[in-house]
């Protein structure tokens, strides 16, 4: 039996393997102006902006309500659960999308209604998008511990 931080790991695999094949680019553990991190966060070619928050079982929902504070922060919002998770106990909220996901891939089970971002909104979430990936991206190809440069 998988322990919830397990999980979580897989779940989240899963969406940016999602992420990727529709060609949307993602960075996870994203930090938000409000001091939040949302567990993914995903920009499409034409700017638009999903955040998903990855439930690992009944008692990390329960445990976890800050989810309305992620709707003014993009066009779609999506809870990311297991196929074993029970759906019943997610809110029946048309702004709440589903992901349904597990270590090798995911599905989008249900869409989210989509929303419209301020455009200064969009413009700075883009941005902290960009420059958190690039930051990431640089500590990864700065050095290995033995001094040689990783490629990207």
């Amino acid at each position: 039996m998988l322990n919830r931080p397990e999980i979580t790991l897989q779940v989240t695999r899963g969406v940016t393997r999602l992420f990727t094949n529709l060609d949307w680019c993602h960075v996870t553990e994203m930090p938000l102006r409000s001091r939040r991190r949302v567990d993914v966060m995903a920009v499409d070619a034409a700017g638009n902006i999903a955040i998903v928050e990855v439930k690992s079982d009944q008692a990390d929902f329960h445990a976890d309500g800050k989810w309305h504070e992620y709707l003014d922060f993009c066009d779609r919002f999506y809870f990311a659960v297991t196929p074993e998770f029970p759906r019943d106990i997610l809110p029946d909220d048309p702004r709440c999308g589903l992901i349904l996901a597990d270590q090798y891939d995911a599905v989008i089970l249900q869409d989210a209604e989509p929303s419209q971002l301020k455009a200064a909104r969009r413009k700075s979430l883009t941005l902290k998008l960009a420059r958190t990936a690039a930051r990431r991206l640089s500590v990864l190809t700065d050095c290995s511990l033995d001094g040689r440069v990783l490629s990207a």
